[in-house]
């Protein structure tokens, strides 16, 4: 592969992609060729009509680098061949699902899209049953599997579309402009997405996406609730008939329920709607989020899961699972080639995070002993009585958990959010004196590791007295996982390196890229402005972008919008 540092690769073709993309979408529907009313768009010649991004959850840079190098993913070899490979990209702090797709959908980082971990706290919100807004503020805001109508009063996952409706007693309320009112996943995200700058500036073309919990990822519509017109309703944690089991209890059943997102992606590319029953035309912004490898990821070692050393050497089930997401992106590049999108169609391949450790010697479980010092020292309720850790039922997202009690969420990383605010020189003084990983340390005592609290959460993430940062951001050392489960050794949500190093393939038809490694440090926020440039739309009315500065992928900064 070619090197090449910023901004050095595809000078002519892509500024003349940009150049021409406003005209030509501005044109009405009859003008355009049948690739956006029929799906059989004729073959183009370096002209971007459709972009499609893929999250093949877990993928890590070296993942990609492996693969490539001992023909393990010859699919993604091919993309990589006629695209660039960024060899440096990061998720902008932290590496959960929520912010890591937040990211690449909005062009921001937490500090704009206020999306912290798809379970969180916000101190101006009010419970599900507090329809009027005059009780106490305080919610710990559940937007999971559970957020599905399935799951109502503690209810069984039964259905793949989460039941079809929201989860009532998953939904708060906030107090705006005197009004009380629901706060609805697309009322949570505190900024647009690419699909609402998409739909206001293409607004004859579809846009779709698919991803792991039906309704919890109504977020993706952005405040508007209406940016994806084909937001696909699947659940992986509902169960199924065939098993009764959920679709995350072994990769290869994991296969299953991506292969969904398989054959959705494929009947958009025909023109249809994911589900094959209407005929809108292909997407001028379309994807899917995979599960496979990460769920191969997290298996245990000592079950085949995971990587055999710190050279990220796949052992069996990852290596199988690198197999059939490289399979995947092949049935969808090769249904591209056939209706004959391939080149009017680009094609980012990322991940929303990576997954830690991946070094197995690394691995420390010591059990949740970050949330067990914060009980111990009354900083939180001792009996673990706060947030829906205390629902009346014992079910999750049954509308009655306690209010304005702080809360903590902890995998690979640790979020508090405190009881009372006026304690956090305390609660910092407690954790910096039991930082080892001896008993009750927190296992953040190696070079590593770092408290973010004060300005320093306040710079990186927003200020914790407006409701919904965090109060203190806790990275342990690389390896540690605050649990004591023996059913997974990796998790992801973090800021370490396993966590947040990712791959990003993209290829862009007509851009002289073929076969370039780009090395420039980059943030996956970079994906989103990237995306809208592609298809002639300006990156800064997206509002992270415009806040954040946020710059495109180094070979796609030009101006001139």
């Amino acid at each position: 592969m070619k090197k090449t540092g910023k901004g050095t690769f595809v000078p002519r073709a892509i500024s003349a992609v940009v150049l021409t993309m406003a005209a030509l979408h501005a044109s009405s529907a009859a003008a355009r060729d049948d690739g956006h009313s029929h799906g059989h768009d004729r073959e183009g010649n370096g002209t971007v009509r459709h972009v499609l991004l893929i999250s093949f959850d877990g993928l890590h840079e070296q993942d990609v680098a492996r693969c490539v190098a001992s023909n393990a993913c010859p699919n993604l070899a091919l993309l990589a061949k006629s695209g660039a490979t960024y060899t440096n990209a990061y998720t902008p702090g932290l590496s959960d699902s929520f912010p890591g797709l937040a990211a690449l959908v909005t062009g921001g980082s937490p500090k704009t899209t206020g999306l912290f971990y798809d379970v969180s706290y916000d101190r101006t919100l009010y419970a599900p049953s507090d329809t009027n807004c005059t009780g106490k503020q305080g919610w710990n805001v559940v937007f999971d599997e559970t957020a599905g109508i399935d799951a109502e009063n503690g209810g069984a996952l039964v259905h793949l579309d989460g039941g079809g409706a929201f989860n009532p007693q998953a939904i708060p309320h906030a107090k705006i402009d005197g009004v009380c009112k629901p706060v609805y996943p697309h009322d949570y995200l505190k900024t647009n997405t690419v699909f609402e700058v998409v739909r206001q500036g293409l607004p004859n073309v579809p846009t779709a996406w698919a991803d792991k919990h039906a309704w919890g990822y109504d977020w993706l519509n952005g405040p508007s609730g209406a940016g994806v017109d084909d937001l696909a309703r699947t659940e992986i944690n509902s169960i199924d008939p065939k098993t009764n089991t959920n679709y995350t209890d072994v990769y290869t059943h994991t296969e299953t329920f991506d292969d969904l997102h398989v054959q959705g992606l494929i009947n958009q590319i025909d023109g249809k709607n994911s589900t094959g029953d209407k005929s809108p035309g292909v997407p001028a912004i379309f994807g899917a989020d995979f599960q496979t490898l990460s769920v191969a990821q997290k298996a245990t070692v000592a079950s085949g899961g995971g990587y055999l050393d710190a050279s990220f050497t796949p052992g069996p089930q990852v290596s199988a699972a690198i197999a059939y997401i490289d399979a995947s992106l092949g049935r969808i590049v090769n249904e591209l080639k056939q209706r004959g999108l391939y080149r009017s169609t680009a094609i980012i391949v990322t991940s929303k995070h990576g997954q830690s450790p991946t070094d197995h010697t690394k691995l420390v479980k010591n059990g949740d002993t970050l949330t067990k010092l914060l009980e111990a020292n009354d900083y939180l309720d001792p009996a673990g009585k706060f947030g829906q850790n205390a629902t009346a039922s014992g079910n999750l997202n049954d509308g009655t958990g306690l209010v304005g009690t702080g809360f903590v969420q902890t995998d690979d990383v640790g979020l508090v959010w405190l009881r009372d605010q006026n304690q956090l020189e305390q609660v910092v003084r407690t954790l910096k004196d039991n930082l080892s990983c001896n008993a009750p340390g927190i296992c953040a005592d190696g070079p590593m590791a770092y408290l973010l609290y004060g300005r320093r959460v306040g710079a990186v993430f927003g200020d914790p007295k407006e409701g919904r940062t965090p109060d203190i951001v806790v990275q342990p050392n690389p390896g540690v996982i605050y649990t004591s489960s023996t059913a997974k050794d990796e998790e992801h949500g973090g800021n370490a390196p396993d966590d947040s190093h990712l791959a990003l393939v993209v290829y862009v038809p007509g851009a002289r890229q073929a076969g370039r490694t780009v090395d420039d440090r980059v943030l996956t926020t970079q994906v989103a402005p990237t995306i809208l440039r592609l298809l002639g739309l300006d990156p800064q009315r997206l509002s992270s972008v415009a806040r954040e500065r946020t710059r495109s992928l180094p070979g796609f900064e030009e101006d001139g919008f």
